[in-house]
């Protein structure tokens, strides 16, 4: 396939991580379609707002710009993280491929591994999910609340202003900074968001050539393993800045899903798993919410204070 037409407008948030990873995706549909893909920046509430994402509402606030834009036609498609993707459907849109998916993991940076730090370190995070999840392992600790890109939040542990932050994994490689990492949380210490470590490619629903052409890029294991997860996330009807980990994926053709609901002092967690087919990756998400639910997880996300204590 060749394009016969002007470049392709792709939609991203104007950060080095954003950027970085939409180059990426162009790079491999130009590579597997032949079409040419620009890169048009998109300034996004969340880029904007000096508030806590849980304060201005959390779902939505990085992705609202760049829809308005599809939906405008002055973007062809946009690149998303997914984990910033509100689970509900956007009218008019599509969510027409979700590339393989990188490593989903949190990382803690600084000078020192999360046992090795001293009591009352200050660590600093913006996410409700990192905070209980944090406070859960170590109860010592003076969880901060922070905003900025990945270079601001790292230059607080450069300056001294905190003792380690949190961020994701994948995006730490992508922009180059993974010798800033001290530990590499795996999934038994701390559950990533739903989709954490994918990308989401998104078009006007109308568009059926394109939502082919993007489909090239598409990766089968991915999309059943997000789904899985953010399935969990709407039926709990949590947003992304709920204290809800979830991770999927695909093992001997078994979709494997495990996923947390921890309260804000970290003092309480309900953690449950599901497997199956892959095919089934919405019905098992569905269940193992309901499960959740019938726990008690809806009063365990009731409970947010992201304050320092």
């Amino acid at each position: 396939m060749t394009a016969s037409k002007g470049p392709l407008r792709l939609g991203t948030r104007k950060s080095l991580m954003a950027t970085t990873q939409s180059q990426l995706v162009a790079d491999e549909l130009s590579q597997r379609t032949g079409y040419a893909v620009e890169l048009v920046g998109v300034t996004t509430e969340g880029d904007v707002s000096k508030a806590l994402l849980a304060q201005i509402g959390g779902t939505g606030v990085f992705v609202n710009a760049l829809r308005d834009r599809l939906l405008a036609g002055e973007v062809d498609f946009a690149v998303h993280s997914l984990k910033d993707l509100p689970t509900g459907p956007a009218d008019g849109l599509t969510l027409a491929a979700t590339p393989r998916r990188d490593d989903p993991w949190d990382a803690l940076c600084g000078h020192a591994k999360l046992d090795d730090l001293p009591r009352g370190a200050r660590v600093g995070t913006g996410s409700p999910r990192r905070v209980a999840q944090l406070r859960r392992l170590r109860p010592d600790l003076d969880v901060v609340p922070i905003r900025g890109n990945a270079d601001t939040r790292l230059g607080k542990v450069t300056s001294g202003e905190l003792d380690a932050v949190v961020l994701a994994h994948a995006g730490l490689r992508r922009i180059g900074r993974l010798d800033d990492v001290a530990e590499v949380f795996g999934p038994e210490r701390m559950l990533p968001a739903p989709g954490q470590g994918s990308l989401a490619l998104e078009c006007r629903a109308d568009r059926a050539d394109l939502i082919e052409l993007l489909g090239t890029v598409d990766d089968r294991a991915t999309r059943a393993a997000v789904l899985a997860e953010r399935t969990v996330l709407a039926v709990l009807e949590a947003g992304c800045s709920a204290p809800v980990g979830t991770y999927a994926a695909e093992v001997e053709q078994e979709l494997h899903l495990t996923a947390t609901v921890v309260a804000a002092d970290g003092r309480r967690e309900i953690r449950l798993s599901a497997s199956g087919h892959p095919d089934r990756a919405e019905e098992i998400g569905r269940d193992l919410a309901h499960r959740m639910l019938a726990e008690g997880a809806d009063q365990l996300m009731g409970e947010r204070d992201i304050e320092p204590r």
